[in-house]
């Protein structure tokens, strides 16, 4: 790519509801193009040869492949998908020290400064606030909770030395006992469109804090996802996520 050119994107998944919002981001934006486009039974291979970048927000099921893919042929990688297992997550740390690659369980700005939000308070407000997270997506989302709820729980999780492996209570049901002292509760609701909802409750005798982001189209993710891509391009090998690219790392 040169400086006058836009930079070539491949859109992975391009017949569904992100990467059709990606593609109409790309043509609003004359920085960027979205040069290639592919779904299921298209070739990946060909199609990296005509891009500088891919934008993926298709399917956990791809990563592995489309990581190896974009490994071999030198492509920026922007990962929008959730839920991989830890093997491929493994994968994807070890091409970053070859390429870069950006990966976050949300490209929303809003949700970025919910991520800083949730740190920051949990660092104010300390130990005697009980902590729990809710999440609502609509009815088609395969996935709980939601990467962007359990980013949110390892924020907290870390805040106050906990793992989140072991720490996270995901749900309530029966006779469980009165809440411990080292619990954060995880709750994921699914239904209608909704597009993504996201609140931490920070609660303590006589007040609760609550911090919260709805997202009502999927256009803010395509639009950081697009910015990411841009941001990636001028980076050298490594794995990023939105924090790096809004400037809100500590």
């Amino acid at each position: 790519m040169s400086e006058t050119e836009p930079l070539k994107i491949l859109v992975t998944g391009c017949n569904g509801r992100m990467g059709q919002t990606v593609i109409a981001c790309c043509d609003a934006d004359p920085a960027v193009e979205a040069a290639v486009r592919i779904d299921i039974g298209d070739s990946l291979y060909d199609a990296l040869d005509l891009c500088d970048s891919v934008i993926d927000f298709s399917s956990q099921a791809l990563t592995a492949d489309l990581v190896a893919a974009c490994l071999e042929k030198r492509r920026q990688l922007v990962i929008g998908t959730t839920g991989q297992s830890e093997t491929v997550l493994k994968q994807i740390r070890e091409a970053a020290q070859d390429i870069p690659i950006m990966m976050a369980p949300n490209f929303s700005i809003g949700v970025n400064t919910l991520f800083w939000l949730t740190q920051k308070a949990a660092e104010i407000l300390g130990p005697d606030f009980d902590l729990e997270v809710i999440e609502m997506h609509h009815r088609h989302k395969i996935d709980a909770p939601s990467g962007t709820a359990k980013r949110l729980g390892e924020i907290l999780a870390e805040v106050r030395g906990l793992a989140y492996a072991t720490d996270m209570r995901h749900g309530r049901e029966g006779l469980v006992g009165a809440r411990t002292a080292t619990e954060i509760g995880m709750h994921s609701m699914r239904g209608g469109d909704v597009v993504g909802d996201h609140t931490v409750i920070f609660a303590n005798n006589g007040e609760r804090i609550e911090l919260t982001h709805k997202a009502s189209s999927r256009e803010t993710f395509a639009a950081g996802a697009v910015r990411a891509a841009k941001w990636l391009a001028t980076q050298e090998a490594g794995l990023y996520d939105m924090q790096d690219v809004l400037g809100l790392r500590d």
